[in-house]
C-alpha cells in the first residue's frame, strides 16, 4: 500500500472548524450494540451529522436500480459489499481533514470495509444523489450519481463531507483520480479530495477501446472528501423540457424544493451573503456573483499549469468553485492551445484553451435553473464580468509566473501571448519552460553566457523535428475532408449535423503546417527555433530591466523574483505516463509507486 505525502501549498479554501467530541457505541461483528466503550476503530469515531439529508428532500424508497427521482434531492441507497477489499493507497493530508491519520486508517483491519462502503460506518446515511446535465451542449436529463454513493457529513476539523464511489469503477480510473485529485491540491488549485484508494476481488466488465473486447477488471473505490458535492447539475432537476432534446428535470414544477436548495447553499456554504443581504434577490445575485468569480479564478489556475479537465459538462462544475469529478483530464507536454484530452471529444469542444469559454456558457445554464429565484436580467449582468474577471485573475498569474511583480505594464499581456506563440511554434513543453524562465538574468545581474546558457536550456524543451511531424499529422484522410469542405457549401444543414468549422480549419491548419515541416531539416528546424527564442528572450529581459528601475535593494528584487517563479512554475506535475506507471504496477499488485 502506498502513502501518499506531497509537499503542498497552503489552501485557502477549507476553513478548520471546532472538532466535535463523543462517545460512540461499539457494534459486535453481527451489528449488535455492546454498548458504549473504546471504539475499535478510528473510523468508528467520527461523528456524522448529516445535514443535507435533513435540509433537503429524500426519496427513502430502496428500490434497485434505476428510476427517475421527482420531488427529491436524494434518494437512500445500500452500497454493494466488495469482496475482500484492500488499501491501495491513502493520502494522510486528505484523511486529516477528517480528524484522522493515515497511520490509523491503513492500521485498522475494519478500514477498506468501511471506506469501500462494504460496512456502514456508525452514523453514515449512503445515499445518491440526483442531478442533471448538459452534456456536450445539450441536456441529458436526470443523470446523478450512478458510480458514487454519499456516505454523510463529518463533523471533523475541517468540516466536511465524505462521498465514495459504490465500487462500479475500476484500479486504474481509481487511481487516476486518486492521484489527479491529491496532485490538483499540491498545486494550490481548489480541488475536491481523495483520502483513499481501496481495490478488491469484486469484477466489472468494461470494453475499454469499444471494439468489443470486453475485460474483468477489479471494482475499486475512491474516498471523495469535499464540503459538498452540490454541483450546477444539481439545480438542473428543475428545468423544463428542453427546445433541442425534449428532456426535462425530474422536479420540473417544484419550485419551492429549488428555493430550499438555494437556502441551504447560501447558508451553509456562504454564510457571509447570508448574513449580509437581508433581500432575497439581492442574495442571490451576490450569491452568483461570487460562483462565477470562483469559477473564473479556478479555470485562470487551471490554465497556468496546462491543465485540461477534459468533460466540463453541467454536471461536473461544482458549486463552489472546486475541481470535480477526473475523467479523461490530462496535463499538457507540449503546449498546443488545441490540446485535447478526452477522446470522445472530437469537436474539441472541451479543448485546453476552450476551457475559460465553456464555463463561462455552464454559469449561463446555472443562471437559466436559478430562475426566477435569480432574474435573468441581473444574471445576464453578472455574466458580462466574467470575462475581464478570468483575464484579471490569469494576467495576474502569468506575471508572478514571468517574475514580474514590481510593476504592471499594459504590453505584459503581449509578452505572454508571444512567449505563449513561440512555445507552440518550437513545440516546447509548458511546464519545463516555464520552470526555466528562472534562469533567463536580468540585465547587468550577469554575463552574456548566463543568457545563452538560458536560452540553450529552453531549446533543450523544443520538439524535434519528428515529435513536430507527429503532433501536426491530420487525423482525417484529405478524402474525407475534401468531402466536408464541399458539404460545408452544398449542404451546410447536414455539415453541421455531422462536423463543424473549428474542426476543419483545424484539421486544414495541421495539413498546412505538414506541408511546411516535411520541406524542412534538422539543421533549419533549430535554427528557427533558436531566433524565435533569442527574439523573445531580448524582449522579455527589457521588461525585466523595468522591474529593478528605482529599486534600492536590487538583490531583493533578484531573489524575490526567482522565489516567486519557482514557487508559481512546478516542477513537476501528473504527466500521463506517470500515472500510468503508476496503474500498471498497481495492476500488477505493486501499489508503491
Amino acid at each position: 500500500m502506498a502513502f501518499f505525502r506531497p509537499r503542498l501549498f497552503q489552501s485557502h479554501i477549507l476553513r478548520p472548524a471546532a472538532v466535535v467530541v463523543a462517545a460512540t457505541r461499539l457494534l459486535a461483528m453481527d451489528g449488535s450494540v455492546m454498548g458504549v466503550s473504546v471504539s475499535r476503530s478510528p473510523l468508528d469515531r467520527l461523528e456524522f451529522d448529516n445535514v443535507v439529508l435533513r435540509r433537503l428532500p429524500l426519496d427513502t424508497s430502496e428500490a434497485p436500480g434505476s428510476r427517475t427521482v421527482k420531488g427529491a434531492c436524494f434518494s437512500t441507497t445500500k452500497p454493494q459489499p466488495l469482496d475482500k477489499p484492500r488499501f491501495v493507497a491513502v493520502s494522510e493530508k486528505a484523511l486529516s481533514l477528517l480528524g484522522l491519520t493515515g497511520a490509523q486508517v491503513s492500521g485498522d483491519p475494519l478500514a477498506p470495509e468501511y471506506l469501500s462502503g462494504s460496512r456502514l460506518m456508525p452514523g453514515s446515511q449512503p445515499a445518491a444523489h440526483c442531478y442533471c446535465g448538459h452534456q456536450f451542449g445539450y441536456f441529458s436529463g436526470q443523470l446523478g450519481d450512478g458510480a458514487a454513493c454519499y456516505l454523510g457529513e463529518v463533523r471533523a476539523p475541517a468540516d466536511q463531507s465524505a462521498e465514495l464511489p459504490d465500487g462500479r469503477k475500476v484500479l486504474r480510473s481509481s487511481i487516476r483520480e486518486f492521484l489527479c485529485s491529491e496532485a490538483i491540491f499540491a498545486l494550490g488549485i481548489p480541488t475536491t479530495r481523495a483520502g483513499s484508494v481501496v481495490t478488491s476481488d469484486s469484477k466489472v466488465i468494461r470494453d475499454i477501446h469499444y471494439d468489443g473486447n470486453a475485460l474483468h477488471e477489479r471494482c475499486s473505490v475512491v474516498l471523495r472528501i469535499a464540503p459538498t458535492f452540490l454541483r450546477f447539475g444539481s439545480f438542473e432537476i428543475f428545468k423544463p423540457a428542453d427546445d433541442q432534446t425534449g428532456r426535462q428535470g425530474p422536479s420540473y414544477g417544484l419550485d419551492k424544493i429549488r428555493g430550499q436548495m438555494l437556502d441551504y447553499v447560501i447558508q451553509t456554504f456562504y454564510p457571509e451573503i447570508q448574513q449580509n443581504y437581508s433581500d432575497r434577490v439581492e442574495r442571490n445575485v451576490a450569491f452568483f456573483r461570487e460562483v462565477m468569480l470562483r469559477t473564473a479564478r479556478l479555470v485562470s489556475q487551471w490554465q497556468c499549469v496546462g491543465f485540461c479537465h477534459g468533460v466540463l459538462n453541467t454536471d461536473n462544475m461544482s458549486i463552489l468553485g472546486l475541481t470535480l469529478d477526473y475523467g479523461p483530464y490530462g496535463f499538457m507536454d507540449r503546449f498546443d492551445p488545441d490540446f485535447i484530452c478526452n477522446a470522445s471529444d472530437n469537436s474539441g469542444r472541451y479543448s485546453y484553451q476552450a476551457q475559460p469559454a465553456i464555463c463561462q456558457w455552464n454559469l449561463g445554464k446555472l443562471a437559466e435553473a436559478l430562475a426566477p429565484e435569480l432574474p435573468p436580467a441581473r444574471a445576464a449582468a453578472v455574466l458580462d464580468e466574467y470575462m475581464d474577471l478570468y483575464n484579471g485573475f490569469y494576467l495576474a498569474s502569468m506575471r508572478r509566473k514571468l517574475g514580474l511583480l514590481r510593476t504592471e505594464e499594459p504590453e505584459d499581456e503581449m509578452l505572454i501571448t508571444t512567449l505563449l506563440q513561440t512555445m507552440q511554434n518550437t513545440g516546447a513543453d509548458f511546464t519545463n519552460t516555464f520552470r526555466s524562465l528562472s534562469q533567463i538574468p536580468c540585465p547587468g545581474e550577469g554575463q552574456e553566457g548566463m543568457v545563452q546558457q538560458a536560452t540553450d536550456l529552453l531549446l533543450e524543451q523544443c520538439a524535434s523535428l519528428d515529435e513536430l511531424r507527429l503532433a501536426n499529422r491530420s487525423t482525417m484522410e484529405p478524402r474525407e475532408l475534401a468531402v466536408l469542405l464541399s458539404m460545408a457549401q452544398s449542404n451546410p444543414a447536414l455539415f453541421q449535423m455531422i462536423s463543424d468549422p473549428k474542426t476543419i480549419n483545424r484539421q486544414l491548419e495541421k495539413l498546412s503546417k505538414t506541408k511546411e515541416l516535411a520541406e524542412t531539416n534538422r539543421e533549419e528546424l533549430r535554427a528557427k527555433q533558436a531566433e524565435e527564442w533569442d527574439s523573445w528572450v531580448v524582449s522579455y529581459r527589457k521588461r525585466l530591466a523595468r522591474e529593478l528601475e528605482g529599486q534600492s535593494n536590487v538583490q531583493e528584487v533578484l531573489d524575490d523574483r526567482v522565489r516567486v517563479m519557482n514557487s508559481n512554475n512546478p516542477r513537476l506535475v501528473l504527466r500521463n505516463y506517470i500515472a500510468q506507471n503508476a496503474i500498471e504496477a498497481a495492476e500488477k499488485g505493486d501499489f508503491s509507486e
